[in-house]
């Protein structure tokens, strides 16, 4: 009996320990084609179900089983299968997509002092920005003060009629929001970058820049990699028109 106990406690106790050893943890970073670009939002899944995406550097890191398969998606585009029993690296399988992002390192440089400025614009129109309209508030006088119960916040009733200041500082607070979001957009959908990734010079970028700059809402959604996507065709759309004579006014409404 004594050998058979042996057997079935060993049998037992491998069965215990073989998930915990059959796990492997695959780390590295996701580049485009020309491993310069490293890509965030990349889908990096496994056969068995598991999964996560890259972070804003492309780097990932996966638990999965020795015995499973990593595979990368991308804008839908699913790449091979690699048998992670394979990986001569686990540590460090970094891996490029065949994404062409027409772009160089310089341009990735956003212009240096607009958080800076953003920040400071912040600070000095402080009062603007907090600004709320004045609507009736309930002020509560202390014991000490001699005057008992609740009553109107006079300071806001006051400001209840201050009908043209009220509508003046609202006004100058949406006109100081609208020109943060232009100087943000502008940020991203710079000229630099419109003259590396389309190849357009002079007024031909105050053009192209006029009509097909994106709406603030479109540019804080948009990955940077998909914002130069959308600044290259918009290129190619602008030289075909050129190229036929045409000519492109004002800026582009349809979003």
């Amino acid at each position: 009996m004594r050998p058979l106990f042996r057997i079935t406690l060993l049998i037992i106790l491998m069965a215990a320990f073989s998930p915990m050893q059959a796990q492997v943890r695959v780390s590295g970073t996701v580049f485009e084609m020309n491993r310069t670009f490293p890509l965030r939002s990349v889908s990096v899944l496994s056969t068995k179900g598991r999964g996560t995406t890259t972070d804003s550097l492309g780097r990932y890191s996966i638990v999965v089983a020795e015995d499973d398969s990593l595979y990368f998606s991308y804008l839908g585009k699913p790449t091979p299968k690699y048998a992670v029993n394979t990986i001569p690296a686990v540590h460090q399988f970094d891996i490029a997509l065949h994404v062409n992002v027409t772009t160089l390192k310089e341009i990735r440089v956003m212009p240096r002092d607009y958080r800076q400025d953003s920040m400071q614009n912040r600070q000095d129109y402080a009062k603007v920005f907090d600004f709320k309209k004045p609507g009736l508030g309930l002020s509560s006088s202390a014991p000490a003060s001699g005057n008992f119960g609740v009553g109107l916040d006079l300071e806001q009733l006051i400001n209840v009629f201050r009908f043209r200041r009220t509508r003046s500082i609202a006004s100058f607070q949406q006109r100081l929001l609208r020109e943060e979001q232009d100087k943000y957009v502008e940020y991203r959908f710079s000229r630099a970058k419109i003259r590396k990734v389309t190849g357009l010079m002079g007024t031909d970028i105050d053009t192209f820049t006029r009509y097909y700059s994106p709406p603030y809402d479109f540019v804080t959604e948009a990955s940077e990699y998909e914002l130069l996507e959308y600044m290259k065709k918009a290129g190619e759309q602008y030289k075909r028109i050129k190229a036929m004579g045409g000519k492109i006014y004002g800026r582009r409404e349809e979003w």
